[in-house]
């Protein structure tokens, strides 16, 4: 390579030794301390619930948005999963320590998932990026030990078993920070991806759990897909028999030609934002068809397409397309709408995940941005809503150490850990605030639920 080519921002001519980083990191508590994270559940910046649902709504398509509502209100727990800017505008101008990683920017405890690695092997990490953008560290934990509290109270976890597990993740996280801190660069960078999480988080009650949402995730696959959602029907055209979609409204529902021709072309696109080894492998598929599919609660009412590729022989490959909007975080962030939204998701998954999707890429259609996946890559989840006392403590242990790991790609851990140091009462700190937060999603989605009653806002019930 050229020298003009290569990154000046780069210095690998000055080494900084580790004991100057921890202490960089030290002297940030003298003007923010620990304590400080125990702080007031809303913020100056925070809208009114109506006027946020209002606003949030805006370029969703209105035919789905009574079923995004319906999902909202739910219960507390579904509220918060869908109010992501809401606690932004809350955490605004929350004390923070000035360091900044690469946030997932949703990192409630339902958004820690099972997928599959380029090699096959189940691995458990953040999985869901819509919002991710650089931030407070702050941030991303502190809505990890609010939605622990939440899902611990929507499982019927007791008052104290719900401070608990947000308290232990945010132990579980300092205590990742601190051992990522000591350990070799390369040893670091790809820790804790696989089942031995589990143990390393000292979250055993969690081992069966694991097991068998594992088990699941092996069998959660584009063969899948084909056999449930889709049938063999002849193609007028070639005479040949291909699979093709079967509706089932409103989850699944068929787009006209145009449309279809428009999502194929995108996929075309999206191929030239992958590495060129894997640009070979796509190119080797072909599309057989495509589908609109709903998915999640915060995603309703965007424009989301899975796509039906037939590869060798009976090979089948299922590609999901999910309309990218600008995170939810960045007003009160300070950032401006990226040249395309679709790439800032991918951008940020490929930074903080530690073993991202292969096929992992971006692109647009009829002017609008889009993120591209694979749509089932053994994928799988453990329920936090659905876990009692101890496995709800343990998850927030695993939780905590994954998101640890997470904000390591993009900080350095000695700096962190050295603002972190011995100091015992973060957890106590961001525990009493998961718990404050946790009373006014409460009260909010109450807000929510009495408006759909009055007839102030349409909600299909979830079924």
């Amino acid at each position: 390579m050229a020298k003009h080519e290569q990154d000046k921002s780069v210095d690998l001519r000055t080494f900084t030794p580790a004991s100057d980083v921890y202490d960089r990191g030290r002297a940030l508590r003298d003007s923010v301390p620990t304590s400080a994270h125990d702080h007031a559940g809303t913020g100056a910046a925070r809208p009114a619930v109506l006027e946020y649902i209002d606003a949030s709504n805006k370029t969703r398509l209105p035919h789905l948005l009574p079923l995004r509502i319906g999902r909202m209100i739910a219960s507390p727990f579904a509220f918060f999963r869908g109010a992501a800017g809401l606690m932004a505008a809350d955490l605004a101008d929350s004390p923070n320590s000035g360091l900044t990683a690469q946030l997932c920017g949703d990192a409630h405890a339902a958004n820690f998932g099972l997928y599959g690695s380029p090699q096959g092997q189940i691995i458990m990490d953040i999985n869901d990026f819509d919002e991710t953008l650089p931030g407070p560290w702050e941030w991303d934990l502190k809505r990890l030990a609010a939605s622990l509290v939440l899902a611990g109270r929507e499982g019927g976890v007791g008052v104290k078993g719900c401070l608990d597990a947000a308290e232990d993740s945010v132990k579980s996280y300092r205590r990742t920070i601190r051992d990522l801190a000591e350990a070799p660069f390369l040893r670091s960078w790809t820790a804790l991806p696989d089942s031995s999480v589990v143990s390393q988080a000292k979250a055993d009650d969690l081992v069966d759990d694991f097991a068998q949402a594992a088990e699941k995730a092996r069998l959660n696959t584009s063969d899948k897909v084909v056999a449930k959602w889709t049938a063999h029907l002849d193609d007028h055209e070639t005479g040949i028999k291909r699979h093709r979609f079967v509706e089932d409204p409103p989850i699944l529902t068929r787009i006209d030609a145009a449309e279809a021709e428009a999502v194929t072309d995108g996929l075309e696109a999206y191929v030239g934002t992958l590495r060129s080894s894997r640009r070979n492998l796509i190119a080797r598929f072909a599309v057989s068809d495509v589908a609109f599919r709903i998915v999640g609660t915060g995603s309703v009412g965007l424009r989301s397409y899975v796509a039906l590729l037939h590869g060798n022989k009976d090979e089948s490959l299922v590609l999901q397309l999910k309309q990218a909007r600008p995170s939810a975080l960045a007003p009160y962030l300070g950032h401006t709408p990226t040249n395309h939204e679709g790439k800032r998701i991918v951008l940020g998954a490929r930074l903080v995940q530690s073993g991202p999707d292969i096929l992992l890429g971006w692109t647009t259609i009829d002017g609008r941005p889009y993120m591209v996946r694979q749509f089932r890559n053994m994928k799988g989840d453990i329920d936090p809503t659905l876990l009692r006392r101890d496995h709800l403590d343990d998850y927030g242990r695993l939780a905590g150490a994954l998101l640890a790991r997470a904000h390591t790609r993009s900080l350095d851990p000695r700096l962190l850990a050295g603002y972190l140091g011995d100091d015992k009462m973060l957890h106590k700190s961001i525990g009493a605030f998961a718990v404050r937060y946790a009373d006014q999603t409460e009260a909010d989605h109450a807000e929510l639920v009495a408006a759909v009653d009055a007839g102030k806002l349409e909600a299909v019930p979830v079924e």
